[in-house]
């Protein structure tokens, strides 16, 4: 046994050499990985642009897919006649969804000049561009099972080295060891064991069942910052944008504000008295159930302690005891008045007190017995609900709220001076630009401020009352600049003020800019950005979030 063990060494050192280079192979390099090239170079493109009309034709698996957007909005053109000046002469592309396609057999590596004639709602515009298609662009269709073929060469390669490996040293170690006897049949053992562990080192990623890096074409931030977004990602996130134009504008004076109800047309529900609430016999009202003015919401049963009901119940008493008086004295009044010992008057004096004895006998039974009837002051929506079965109210205690949500306030709040607020509107949290109507401004100072009062104009579908809103208001300072929609301006991460300037047909620019408010819709742009660039005004989010 002593003098196989020379034998395996050698054996050992002889395969190290073609293990190390089997380790090492393609797909298991633990060394520097080669990046991916950009997107833009996966795919054959031309670009071009002129009059109205912007133009993309990306070529894709023998076919030209052409991408036709309007300059200004970034919109698609839908059913346009587009036709192709190709070098196999003029196609006409069809159309198919939003692009228009036609058939590139002609499309080998080399650079084709291509004429694009397209005419759509009275617009024919020409349009030149050059398609460049790089050699080696187009890759085989059975590219996967020539991968597959290499491997398993490299495969056997690598098994054929060991087991030749194994044979060397088996000889080397006999003519160096002359003592050393391995029985071939030790030999073919080992050369079984290692020969099947030979596809694993040589493998690559198809041999693990693992599908090829399929060239995609997706938007990704370059190294310079821009963004490159493919045309067929642009219509996914429905890009749009508008040409910055320059203009004077009023300066606006922006002041906090709330959604209040209207006076006139909303109202509280309270308890006069102490006492413990009732439903009616439909319930009480939920959240939002319309109600009109006099509906039964609720009932308010006073409670009365022990010995308040003693005391009703003396006074009790006390009034019938009258009243059985007063009836036996109107008896021998009603005698006496036929034989003129009593007056007519004084008859007449006893049967009034009689009645007015049986009224406060019922009224005090109604006291005794009768809820307050808690009723709706104004017709509306029940905004707010504090009704519980069971449960004490107390003097003053607003159990139902009532809003009319046709007729909404805005109570702002301004800490200089008042300025024109006759054409001033709101912007919400979500971004939504409320026109507002000038109802009064108050003449006395709340925590060092003014309230001023606004009416909401149109629809308010969506609004809640005590929502926080933003409210501008033009100043008379006039200052020239671009008005851009809000939804253009961004916040980067660093805090700083960017919108995204569409540069080419795929690509965007973030561009730095200053802004000042301008309304509820618009806001200003003063700064970095000049007239004529086309600005995102949908979407921009989107672009904002690529990395």
């Amino acid at each position: 046994m002593t003098s196989a063990i020379p034998l395996l060494r050698a054996a050992i050192l002889a395969i190290l050499p073609s293990l190390s280079g089997a380790v090492a192979h393609e797909g298991h390099d633990h060394g520097d990985v080669p990046k991916p090239l950009l997107s833009a170079a996966a795919k054959p493109r031309v670009e071009a642009a002129s009059g109205p009309f912007e133009l993309v034709g990306v070529l894709r698996e023998g076919e030209l897919v052409i991408y036709v957007d309007r300059v200004d909005s970034n919109a698609p053109v839908p059913g346009a006649a587009v036709s192709v000046e190709t070098p196999d002469g003029p196609v006409a592309a069809a159309a198919r969804d939003d692009t228009y396609r036609l058939p590139a057999p002609w499309a080998k590596s080399g650079s084709y000049d291509l004429i694009f004639t397209i005419a759509s709602a009275g617009d024919t515009e020409v349009l030149a561009g050059t398609l460049v298609v790089p050699s080696g662009s187009a890759a085989p269709r059975n590219a996967s099972a020539v991968g597959q073929t290499a491997t398993t060469l490299r495969g056997a390669g690598t098994a054929l080295t060991i087991i030749a490996a194994f044979a060397g040293g088996f000889f080397v170690a006999r003519a160096r060891y002359r003592r050393a006897r391995l029985p071939l049949a030790s030999l073919l053992l080992l050369v079984l064991l290692f020969a099947p562990s030979a596809s694993p080192f040589a493998h690559e990623a198809g041999d693990r069942g693992e599908k090829p890096l399929v060239e995609a074409e997706i938007a990704q931030r370059l190294d310079d910052g821009s963004l490159f977004v493919p045309k067929r990602v642009q219509r996914l996130l429905r890009i749009r944008t508008v040409v910055a134009s320059e203009a004077g504008h009023r300066k606006s004076f922006d002041m906090p504000g709330r959604i209040i109800p209207d006076p006139g047309a909303s109202g509280f529900v309270q308890a006069s008295v102490s006492g413990r609430i009732s439903a009616p016999e439909n319930g009480f009202p939920k959240l939002g159930t319309r109600v009109k003015a006099g509906d039964l919401l609720a009932f308010v049963t006073p409670p009365f302690q022990a010995i308040d009901v003693s005391d009703m119940r003396q006074k009790a008493g006390e009034l019938e005891q009258q009243i059985s008086i007063v009836e036996r004295r109107i008896e021998r009044y009603e005698t006496l008045t036929k034989t003129g010992a009593v007056t007519k008057v004084a008859l007449d004096e006893a049967i009034l007190e009689l009645k007015g004895l049986r009224e406060r006998r019922v009224s005090l039974d109604k006291v005794r017995g009768e809820p307050e009837r808690l009723v709706a002051p104004v017709p509306g929506v029940i905004a707010a609900a504090n009704a519980v079965a069971g449960q004490i109210a107390e003097i003053n205690a607003v159990v139902f709220q009532i809003v009319e949500p046709a007729r909404l306030w805005i109570e702002a709040l301004t800490f200089g001076a008042l300025p024109d607020a006759s054409s001033a509107t709101a912007l919400t949290g979500d971004g939504r630009s409320l026109a507002l109507r000038l109802e009064g401004a108050g003449l006395t100072d709340r925590s060092q401020a003014v309230p001023v009062h606004f009416s909401i104009a149109g629809d308010t579908k969506g609004l809640r009352v005590g929502q926080l809103v933003t409210v501008l208001a033009p100043t008379g300072d006039e200052l020239r600049g671009m008005a851009l929609p809000r939804a253009s301006i961004l916040r980067a991460g660093n805090g700083q003020t960017v919108v995204f300037v569409h540069g080419g047909a795929e690509r965007f620019q973030p561009r730095l800019v200053r802004t000042e408010p301008l309304d509820a819709a618009s806001v200003l742009i003063v700064g970095g950005l000049e007239p004529g660039a086309r600005v995102v005004s949908q979407g921009a989010e989107l672009l904002n979030q690529m990395r």
